[in-house]
């Protein structure tokens, strides 16, 4: 089951790309979010893809001999979909909500700095969830704000 756990975690691979893997894993995210055709299957994806992950993450963690190892990208695909759940799609709000999440991601805000300490796979997870809704949030009040124009 390690081997299947370790799979999961860094996305069949994505998560050894030697520059940024976490980037690579928001893209594998995005890619997800671009096909899952409802937003109940998106809602039913971040909620399996979150307990997965916190199992598979937690596993990682022990193999990679590091808390949050960089190769577990599994948190970043459930809060790229988290990040775009029920927001308009297009290449404008795919794009800005790319950000949005890789920015909260990368600055954890309060409370997401907090939610990364606990333990296990758990807080690898969490943290990045926290960061997905600051970034949901935040790509709402620019597209109503800015009234971009999404398609």
């Amino acid at each position: 089951m390690r081997g299947v756990a370790i799979a999961l975690a860094t996305c069949f691979g994505v998560g050894y790309v030697p520059v940024a893997p976490g980037t690579f894993g928001s893209l594998v995210g995005l890619a997800l979010w671009l096909i899952l055709p409802t937003p109940a299957a998106l809602a039913a994806a971040i909620v399996v893809i979150f307990a997965v992950g916190a199992w598979a993450s937690g596993v990682a963690e022990q193999h990679f001999a590091t808390s949050d190892p960089g190769p577990a990208v599994i948190d970043e695909v459930m809060g790229m979909l988290a990040t775009m759940f029920l927001n308009p799609s297009g290449w404008v709000s795919a794009s800005a909500g790319f950000f949005l999440f890789r920015l909260f991601d990368v600055i954890k805000p309060y409370p997401a700095n907090r939610l990364e300490r606990l333990p296990g796979g758990f807080g690898i997870m969490a943290d990045d969830l926290m960061a997905a809704v600051y970034a949901n949030l935040v790509l709402r009040v620019c597209l109503a704000v800015f009234n971009w124009v999404v398609g």
